[in-house]
């Protein structure tokens, strides 16, 4: 995952375990994680460990942040990373800021005609190029659900998508995909969701319409629903959710699936 020995691996999880109990609150909390395997589990389990070794975390004035809180926010940030391999996919940052509420953030765009606009806009997080993450608490707190939101998951796609450069909507690819098969499923899904919106700004579009802001925000939008409501991504856009399942080699619909046919709790929510 980030190059480390098996030595010192195994020593940073010897120093730093993890009681059972706190880790089944933990994924009480993330249902999203429901039907893993037991493998899979465990792999989350110590990934989520060398995840806080590895990054810091900062809690501004406001932010209460004990152990749990802390494998809460690493456990989503390592489901992304469940079966890319042991590669340093979170490089290029060290740091991830906590802000009690929304914040405000100066913002820059120029328009067709050349006229630049600045304005502060409220946001629940960010992430820079090689540079921190920044997210909002209350927006991790109710982030790890199937709701469609994940704004831990959302912002460490953008940080998957600044491996190849500037955020633009395209992660560095595995040998077995094909750049143009990914460009030409996201633009064509992409341009549906902005042809809607130039039809109607207030209609009420299958995934967040954020995800038409641009084709960086499109990716981070897909990914979180990709994890936390595969079902209505699949719905609206199979050929995205297609794509986001080769790259990511996981597949949350089918657990999902599993999961209302054969639980009962999720069986007396259906």
């Amino acid at each position: 995952m980030w190059s480390l020995s098996a030595w010192r691996r195994q020593r940073i999880l010897a120093k730093h375990p993890i009681a059972d109990d706190m880790w089944q609150r933990v994924r009480h909390q993330l249902s999203f994680l429901d039907g893993i395997s037991a493998a899979e589990d465990q792999w989350l389990r110590e990934a989520s460990v060398l995840f806080l070794q590895d990054k810091h975390l900062t809690a501004l004035p406001g932010v209460e942040l004990h152990q749990e809180q802390r494998l809460l926010l690493a456990a989503q940030a390592q489901l992304p990373l469940l079966h890319l391999g042991d590669l340093n996919w979170y490089q290029g940052f060290h740091e991830i800021i906590l802000y009690p509420d929304d914040f405000l953030s100066p913002q820059r765009h120029r328009d067709a005609s050349g006229v630049e606009h600045e304005w502060d806009g409220e946001h629940s997080g960010e992430a820079w190029q090689q540079g921190p993450i920044i997210l909002a608490w209350p927006g991790v707190m109710a982030s790890g659900g199937w709701e469609g939101y994940n704004l831990v998951i959302h912002e460490l796609a953008h940080k998957l998508d600044m491996l190849n450069g500037d955020a633009n909507g395209l992660p560095p690819l595995h040998a077995d995909m094909r750049v143009s098969d990914w460009a030409k499923v996201m633009q064509e899904a992409y341009d549906d969701l902005d042809r809607q919106l130039d039809r109607n700004p207030d209609a009420e579009t299958a995934i967040d319409p954020y995800a038409a802001e641009n084709p960086a925000e499109f990716f981070a939008v897909t990914s979180e629903y990709f994890f936390s409501a595969p079902d209505l991504l699949h719905e609206a856009y199979p050929r995205v959710y297609e794509q986001l399942q080769l790259f990511y080699r996981q597949d949350p619909l089918r657990r999902l699936k599993q999961l209302l046919a054969e639980d009962p709790v999720y069986q007396a929510h259906d």
